[in-house]
């Protein structure tokens, strides 16, 4: 299951997740409060059916979720350590696995940075400058953590 990023119940449930009361973004869009109601409904179905389906697909058992903020804590049973799979209006879904990893010599490292950082503008976090993505990594699940 795909998340479209570029559909409006998408745009409605990105804005929810920010804090934007239901009511503007109904103004927002010009439509009933009713109406954002029934897409916020219908998207967050949809975003814990992906959440379930990503997890299950990359053997993670599932410890928490919030599907309000796109969020799925779990363990993966193959690599025996945490995972975190997420949604992201610019990467869309993504699954992370808590590792150590040698990020200098790695060739994901930009794509990771990048991923880490966009998301942590998207939740609104700051996070300490790091140019180590585990150390990046860390900080902001645990911030995540915190809102499941």
């Amino acid at each position: 299951m795909f998340i479209r990023v570029g559909d409006k119940q998408f745009k409605f449930w990105n804005l929810r997740r920010t804090g934007l009361p239901n009511i503007d973004i109904a103004r927002n869009f010009n439509i009933s409060r009713q109406a954002v109601s029934r897409a916020l409904l219908t998207m967050n179905e949809h975003i814990e059916k992906t959440l379930l389906e990503m997890a299950r697909a990359n053997q993670i058992e599932v410890k928490r979720i919030n599907t309000g903020r796109g969020i799925l804590f779990g363990h993966s049973i193959p690599f025996n350590a945490p995972a975190i799979v997420f949604i992201s209006s610019k990467h869309g879904v993504q699954v992370w696995y808590e590792h150590e990893g040698d990020c200098d010599a790695c060739s994901r490292y930009t794509q990771c940075i990048e991923l880490l950082w966009d998301f942590a503008d998207e939740m609104k976090f700051r996070l300490e400058k790091t140019d180590d993505p585990t150390k990046l990594a860390d900080e902001l699940f645990e911030k995540l953590r915190e809102l499941v």
